[in-house]
């Protein structure tokens, strides 16, 4: 038998490996790739369990699909993979974001001021990737955050409304900018414009963006491509702090 030799090297190695992982769960937790790897895992056992049991036709087909697995993959998480090669470069696969409970504070308390009163309302929170091209479209603001102000930038009537806001390093930096829409055709007739840009945002890079329903008076969080709808105060202060520490 062959005994393993096991130093330094093998301990740094091990943990670089683990380190990748750990980054890899925290990069895809909360987007659509969970579930597609979830559906790799499930074909890989099953492949497994086809070259146990004698299953050849079975055996066959898998083998012939795991072949182009690679391609596959770079299809279903092209975006995915553009994003998580954003953040590597922008260096945030290293570092942990601290988040300020003044800056969620007043994002939630606006937003449910916004929700009571049905004021639609959008607010991207930049992240690693920059999101210059957005903020160049909108009215440049450059204000500390407080909840009066994104209320009053919201109002109907207002010039800015329609558009969204983009908060970098806790500050509203733009506000009236236009987000690329989703391109998911089951997007396209369930949600309403808002909706459909904030999930685009969050598909086009590595942003957050918070909406607020005008029509239903909710709040909806696009992260990483998936919408999650309905918070209510706790659970969009927890999904906030959880995000934008990542």
């Amino acid at each position: 038998m062959l005994e393993m030799q096991f130093g330094l090297r093998e301990l740094v190695d091990i943990g670089l490996v683990t380190f990748a992982f750990y980054r890899l769960i925290l990069l895809v937790k909360g987007t659509r790739a969970v579930s597609i790897i979830y559906g790799l895992i499930l074909i890989l056992v099953i492949y497994y369990l086809s070259e146990e049991f004698g299953l050849l036709t079975l055996n066959w087909l898998l083998a012939n699909f795991l072949g182009s697995m690679f391609l596959v993959i770079i299809i279903f998480f092209q975006q995915d993979i553009r994003r998580a090669l954003s953040e590597l470069g922008a260096g945030s696969l290293w570092r942990r974001r601290n988040v300020s409970d003044r800056l969620v504070n007043e994002v939630v308390y606006a937003a449910l001021n916004m929700a009571k009163s049905r004021t639609g309302a959008l607010i991207v929170f930049e992240r690693a990737i920059p999101l210059g091209d957005i903020i160049a479209r909108g009215v440049e603001i450059k204000a500390g955050m407080s909840r009066e102000l994104l209320v009053t930038i919201f109002t109907p009537g207002t010039p800015l409304h329609d558009g969204a806001v983009v908060i970098r390093d806790g500050q509203v930096e733009a506000a009236g900018c236009i987000l690329p829409l989703s391109s998911g055709v089951e997007h396209s007739t369930k949600l309403g414009t808002r909706h459909r840009a904030a999930i685009g945002a969050s598909e086009e890079s590595d942003a957050v963006a918070l909406v607020v329903s005008e029509e239903r008076g909710v709040i909806s969080l696009a992260q990483g491509g998936v919408l999650s709808e309905n918070l209510n105060e706790a659970q969009l202060k927890d999904a906030l702090r959880n995000a934008l520490e990542k």
